[in-house]
């Protein structure tokens, strides 16, 4: 008979609905059960696509024996910790506090007030490897709670004391040039040469410290920084971890060298390993960026995309209970599908052979080397990848969830643009749209949907942010200005909501449900964290609009995370990848000229191109008193030979006034040339900076000026596209 998780949305928690545990979700109406009841709570924590958690759930949650002495001895509650980040959160650091790791499944012991007096992961049914088996975890806790309650109380009190101390974070100095280039050295420090990547195994994709240093070498041009960049994303691409048949990336590898990957396709991995492989190939020009680039944009549209038009969260790691069955292949079972010639020769190509590089003499695939024969490996490829298409699939996790959406629409917006694949922008929008449509309510976002039906949990930080910054890249692909306000709208609420005062950010709003503690942690996992996704968002926010206020709240957030920048750039690659982009501005191109027009979109084209960091691109029609975009890239500032500035008129809009940001002088070109006017230089809160403006017309050879590397912002007159740069 199904328990009370057969109401759930959550895929996870329906996992659960037929245990004998008589689970409950996450309710006051579960601790007042405990209360009446004189039992302590057991939480359990996890995610639909978590091997370790199938495993807990087959060993002990579907073991009547013990179901029924956990009904007796606990309530039980069950979580889904990407549908309630912020319980996670808490006793995630509970966890971390209580043994000195973390994971999941996560499991832990409350009393009435919701404060952990036991913590750990993963429990076997039976002992093993000298760990005691769940049931006997189980008794003693039980005896404890009975027997023992005054020394539970003082356990419970002194994790709950440190679970509420304050977060003392705070910074007066910025995210300053010598400040990034120590965090690259400290990079260097654990970069592993061979296999790429930093530390030792498991290994996990490292986005966010990629884009960093993408950026930190496009500003700079570090050799380090693009040499720790690329031998990264090359070894990632090449190895087991990426899905050479149909693209996109497991959660991460268990071995140095990317051979064997933890099986399970999140989403929040690919649609930011999207992201940066396209900028990688922006950057560099390599094939392979390009390759792995529309491969993973494949697999998010073709495996992920749900018929509402959101993403899915994940592809489970298991197939019939067996890790990675979907995935793995024997020289036997090539052979068998592509005849001995072929199978022989993709058996050598894809690295499987006779010992197996996974288990039972199975191999993952590996493409260490670009073919020979480009055709001959794409019809391997396709007749691979049709034989696959015939076994039992990966479970898929499909709940939408804000923020993850938000990431993977920034990254198909950008990527769409970059590659000309307006499939990608679609796509993008389609996303936006159900997140509009669905997940924002009046000014409050819901996190997760399920199914077009949303769900009851508020939005976190990174919901708020993420989504923004996905509004933004709609912004700059499709010139829909509605994308723009609701930007604003979201970054509002998290400025006025989150704020922690200090100049940093919690993660749940203030009017959001009393946890045991408010989470709060700047630090970047495996996705970006709240504060530092919400920067990002603010600097775009601001390069768009001319908005002091965002501007001084991003540049105020950034300083908040110094001391976490200087020891552990590890943990805070996004924070100093929106650093890099503070510190070159951003780059903030406004292109006008007529819809159509093609010497606009190969002026935006080429404006893209651009690697500086955090670039802005906004294009649109021309409008009012000398067509200075307004409210564009360079709002607020005096249009050519002291003009004020005009509007610009976007698709869907109207003609939006010029806004001002005080203490920001225009240029004063000098004597103009027959095509560039040397500006003078002023000294700003970000230094003392060029000026220039180039005058970019159609040569007799239709040919376009291709000296865009370092734009600012542009402005259109009749017969010309002029382009200002700081």
């Amino acid at each position: 008979m199904p328990n009370r998780l057969a109401a759930a949305t959550s895929p996870y928690l329906l996992q659960h609905a037929d245990n004998p545990v008589d689970w409950w979700e996450w309710s006051p109406e579960a601790f007042a059960e405990a209360r009446e009841r004189d039992v302590p709570v057991l939480l359990s924590v996890g995610y639909a696509a978590c091997h370790w958690c199938h495993v807990m759930a087959h060993e002990s949650f579907e073991d009547e024996a013990t179901a029924s002495y956990m009904n007796e001895h606990y309530v039980n509650v069950k979580v889904d910790r990407e549908e309630r980040p912020d319980v996670d959160a808490v006793y995630m650091a509970a966890t971390t506090a209580m043994t000195g790791q973390g994971g999941w499944p996560m499991t832990v012991v409350l009393d009435h007030e919701g404060a952990p007096f036991f913590a750990g992961t993963y429990f076997p049914d039976q002992p093993r490897q000298g760990q005691p088996a769940f049931r006997q975890v189980l008794a003693a806790l039980s005896e404890a709670w009975t027997n023992r309650r005054e020394e539970v109380a003082t356990v419970a009190a002194d994790v709950a004391g440190h679970l509420r101390q304050a977060v003392a974070l705070s910074g007066e100095d910025p995210l300053d040039e010598e400040l990034l280039a120590g965090a690259v050295r400290s990079l260097a420090g654990d970069f592993d040469a061979a296999n790429g990547g930093f530390g030792t195994a498991p290994k996990f994709p490292p986005s966010m410290v990629l884009e960093f240093l993408l950026r930190h070498a496009a500003r700079t041009g570090a050799p380090n920084a693009s040499g720790m960049a690329d031998r990264t994303l090359r070894a990632m691409a090449r190895g087991g971890l990426y899905d050479q048949l149909a693209g996109g990336f497991a959660r991460y590898s268990v071995d140095p060298g990317w051979v064997v990957p933890h099986f399970e396709k999140m989403l929040y991995d690919n649609a930011q390993l999207l992201g940066v492989y396209a900028r990688w190939w922006r950057q560099t020009g390599d094939p392979l960026g390009e390759r792995v680039t529309r491969q993973t944009a494949d697999f998010l549209l073709a495996e992920l995309r749900t018929p509402e038009g959101g993403f899915a969260s994940a592809l489970d790691a298991d197939t019939e209970g067996v890790e990675g069955r979907f995935y793995v292949w024997t020289p036997g079972e090539l052979v068998e599908v592509l005849g001995a010639d072929d199978g022989a020769w993709a058996a050598a190509l894809l690295e499987v052979t006779t010992d197996g590089t996974f288990e039972h003499g199975q191999s993952t695939l590996q493409l260490l080397a670009d073919p020979d024969d480009p055709d001959r490996w794409e019809s391997v490829r396709g007749r691979l990848l049709a034989a696959r298409g015939h076994r039992v699939r990966p479970a898929r996790d499909d709940k939408v969830v804000a923020a993850w959406n938000g990431l993977a629409i920034a990254s198909l917006a950008e990527a769409g643009v970059l590659l000309g694949e307006q499939r990608y922008v679609d796509a993008a929008v389609d996303a936006g749209r159900l997140i509009v449509d669905r997940h924002l309510d009046g000014n409050r976002l819901r996190r997760v949907s399920r199914d077009g039906v949303v769900g009851r949990h508020d939005g976190v930080l990174e919901d708020y942010a993420c989504v923004a910054s996905g509004a933004l890249a709609l912004l700059s692909a499709t010139g829909d200005v509605t994308w723009l306000a609701t930007a604003r709208t979201l970054l509002d609420v998290a400025l006025t909501g989150f704020a922690a005062g200090d100049g940093g950010f919690f993660d749940t709003a203030a009017d959001a449900e009393p946890l045991l503690s408010r989470p709060r942690d700047p630090s970047d996992n495996a996705s970006p964290s709240g504060q530092s996704a919400l920067v990002h968002a603010l600097l775009g926010y601001a390069a768009v609009t001319g908005s002091g206020r965002h501007r001084d709240a991003a540049e105020a957030a950034l300083r908040n995370v110094r001391t976490l920048a200087e020891r552990v750039p590890r943990f805070a690659g996004w924070s100093l990848a929106a650093a890099e982009a503070a510190l070159s501005g951003p780059l903030e191109v406004a292109v006008v000229g007529a819809d159509g027009d093609p010497a606009r979109a190969e002026l935006v084209r080429v404006a893209r191109a651009s690697s500086a960091p955090g670039l802005v691109v906004v294009a649109g029609e021309a409008s009012g008193g000398g067509a200075r975009p307004a409210g564009g890239a360079a709002a607020g500032r005096a249009g050519p030979r002291g003009r004020p500035p005009g509007g610009v008129r976007l698709p869907g809009d109207g003609v939006r006034p010029a806004g001002h940001r005080p203490g920001r002088a225009g240029p004063r070109p000098r004597r103009p040339g027959l095509t560039e006017r040397v500006g003078t230089q002023r000294r700003g809160r970000r230094g003392r900076l060029p000026l220039r403006e180039f005058v970019v017309r159609q040569g007799p050879s239709g040919s376009w000026c291709d000296r865009l590397g370092d734009m600012r912002g542009t402005s259109a007159r009749s017969g010309e596209n002029r382009i200002f740069r700081r």
